[in-house]
């Protein structure tokens, strides 16, 4: 599928088991992995990163074949869920990071566009988020761009 603000095609992606089904090889039991899951959300760590924990630490190929839900409704269920969905959560740190830059280097014109579009990123998944009601309707992000132009 192509990018939004680019003419290219990404191909960057990992690979899903191919099966549904939980493998015979996993010793992993469901209270283990559902303890693992809550503790880890708990101490704020990403759900991605408790997913890659599972899959390297406790051989757990995927979080939905063994406990029947996914690694989201878990963490809704203990109440450990981000206050922000992680995708629109990199966005606002990435844009953190490029207007850290730009503080430096303020004629970087560049970044001074990419900027803009991060941004535009996070505009267009902001009204996502709130059509769906994942985010509440007072869900503000502010721009820095117009200082910066």
């Amino acid at each position: 599928m192509a990018r939004i603000h680019s003419h290219r095609h990404g191909k960057s992606h990992q690979t899903r088991p191919i099966g549904k089904e939980l493998p015979a090889w996993v010793t992993t039991s469901k209270e283990d992995a559902q303890a693992a899951i809550v503790k880890l959300g708990k101490e704020g760590v990403s759900p991605s990163r408790i997913g890659m924990t599972l899959r390297d630490d406790y051989a757990v190929p995927l979080v939905k074949s063994l406990l029947g839900k996914s690694l989201g409704e878990v963490l809704s269920e203990a109440k450990a869920s981000p206050k922000l969905p992680q995708d629109i959560q990199d966005l606002i740190d990435r844009a953190l990071r490029v207007q850290k830059h730009l503080q430096v280097h303020g004629s970087d014109r560049k970044n001074v566009h990419s900027l803009e579009l991060i941004e535009a990123k996070i505009y267009r998944l902001s009204k996502y988020y709130k059509d769906r009601g994942i985010l509440p309707n007072e869900f503000k992000y502010t721009a820095v761009v117009a200082q910066l132009a």
